[in-house]
């Protein structure tokens, strides 16, 4: 299996770049088709529709409705076809993101990713995660390349609440944990083949920035300033853990993150990254990692008010058949669990599930 490393062709992170950076868009096209959502719009997306036009670009917006869902991919790439656009421009959060990368890819034009959140790793790679109009994981969709542009504006990221920001440091704490166990089995990666060294050494990075900077970026995003931690913890959420997952690989974290959506109730309530976050510390559970490793984890996951516990994730009356569901969503045949040094059934996950649970109720009281 051959080794292949995935990036965008450009990654450029700042303060102001959606003022200052619309150069890096306009080298792509001068007639954009930005795709955002409602409340983006109000946020971030006119002044940026302003910009473009005083830059002598001509934007057309496009309203997302909100999931990344084919049917509603096809109904912007449908309405784009045969219209003159020349370059798309995704702005917003992850959802928006991945919309924007498939519509992009329908209409074969160049992507511009412009992420108003740093609460996931979606920005960089070269594939889109596909809901149901519902909300329930249906699988991944694959592209030929990543974006060409990832612009990141780091003034707008630390407008957006902190704990978003956390959403994106448990998304990102999952790389190194799942491409370590991708290492051990030398399985396939995102990217559709083997692992090179740089994308296991990204993946390892991202762990050690994230650890080290996390608490102070935090602080920095509820303060509203941008520092210098705060820029690592957005490179780390967004670039690091981007390349590190795609080019090293993901397992059983984002797996169980993916069994949880056949649920019903409040754990829909949640981001992708709280979820990771326990599918993380699943994870670990499932590998018997060493005592200290996991307490680092779930010592952190607190201080960032992440689930550690089943209650966190509204599932403290879940029964085991509950349980059980994620479990087999989590290990269906096109799942990334398969890519453990182990083999990992629907019982397993869903012993996992309760063991975190139990220890960190048992040794981390709140």
């Amino acid at each position: 299996m051959e080794r292949i490393f995935a990036s965008p062709s450009r990654y450029v992170q700042g303060k102001r770049m959606l003022q200052d950076g619309i150069k890096y868009i306009k080298a792509l096209g001068e007639t954009p088709l930005l795709i955002t959502d409602e409340e983006v719009w109000e946020i971030a997306g006119k002044e940026l529709f302003k910009t473009m036009e005083e830059n002598g670009m001509h934007p057309v917006k496009e309203i997302f409705g909100g999931e990344a869902s084919e049917k509603e991919i096809d109904r912007i790439s449908e309405d784009a076809k045969g219209k003159d656009f020349d370059v798309i421009v995704a702005l917003g959060g992850g959802k928006a993101i991945d919309t924007g990368k498939a519509v992009a890819d329908d209409v074969q034009l160049p992507l511009a990713v412009l992420p108003t959140v740093a609460s996931t790793d979606a920005p960089t790679s070269a594939l889109s995660v596909i809901y149901s109009p519902e909300g329930v994981f249906e699988g991944y969709r694959f592209y030929d390349k990543n974006p060409d542009l990832v612009l990141v504006d780091t003034e707008v990221i630390v407008n957006a609440p902190s704990e978003l920001l956390a959403d994106g440091i448990a998304d990102a704490l999952a790389t190194f944990i799942e491409a370590r166990a991708v290492a051990q089995k030398r399985g396939k990666t995102m990217a559709g083949g083997s692992q090179t060294s740089a994308g296991m050494a990204i993946a390892e990075k991202a762990e050690e920035v994230l650890f080290e900077n996390a608490l102070k970026a935090i602080e920095a995003n509820k303060a509203h300033v941008v520092t210098e931690a705060f820029e690592q913890i957005v490179e780390a959420n967004t670039l690091l853990s981007g390349l590190g997952f795609e080019s090293a690989g993901l397992a059983a974290a984002h797996a169980i993150h993916n069994g949880f959506t056949v649920l019903d109730g409040d754990i829909h309530e949640l981001s992708h990254g709280q979820k990771v976050a326990y599918g993380t510390l699943t994870q670990l559970m499932l590998e018997n990692a060493e005592e200290a490793e996991l307490n680092e984890y779930i010592d952190l996951y607190q201080l960032l008010g992440l689930p550690t516990t089943l209650e966190d994730l509204h599932l403290k009356d879940a029964s085991y058949d509950d349980l059980l569901k994620v479990g087999k969503q989590a290990t269906i045949d096109e799942e990334t669990i398969h890519e453990m040094p182990m083999n990992v059934t629907a019982e397993d996950v869903a012993a996992a599930l309760k063991a975190v649970d139990t220890y960190v109720t048992t040794y981390f009281p709140k």
